[in-house]
């Protein structure tokens, strides 16, 4: 009796010890969990020109400087971001090709043709809620 009640503990044992154990998650599962994490914060507008990412684009392109916080050493350097205005539900894409040191964390510098997309230039800044999409993803 000593010995079952033995053996099924250790059983028992191991059996929660392994649902315990961490999941590793591939690269997939890990950037579409990434896309959930809706950012708040404040939109704003600047003059683009020659960005972090080392690219030179135009005020009329859709590009979007993130915050230092976030563009740590520029892995998200070409990727999409999904802008939606919360003040009247417009939404618009943006290119990450810049960082914004002046940024707060959820807060996010657009190109003035991007920020006319959700507001006028007149506004100057807006609030803002916004994900990066898929690393592969492209309006």
């Amino acid at each position: 009796m000593y010995r079952l009640t033995t053996i099924l503990i250790t059983l028992c044992t191991i059996f929660f010890t392994v649902l315990a154990a961490p999941l590793r998650l591939d690269r997939t599962t890990t950037e579409s969990l990434e896309k959930r994490i809706t950012h708040s914060g404040e939109g704003t507008w600047f003059e683009v020109g020659t960005g972090a990412c080392g690219y030179t684009d135009t005020d009329s392109d859709p590009i979007v400087a993130i915050s230092a916080e976030i563009y740590d050493s520029g892995g998200n350097c070409n990727q999409w971001i999904h802008i939606t205005n919360t003040d009247n539900g417009q939404s618009a894409y943006g290119k990450t090709r810049d960082e914004c040191e002046s940024c707060g964390s959820g807060s996010l510098d657009m190109s003035p043709g991007l920020f006319e997309e959700l507001s006028t230039l007149d506004t100057g800044e807006i609030p803002i809620s916004w994900h990066f999409m898929s690393k592969d993803w492209s309006p």
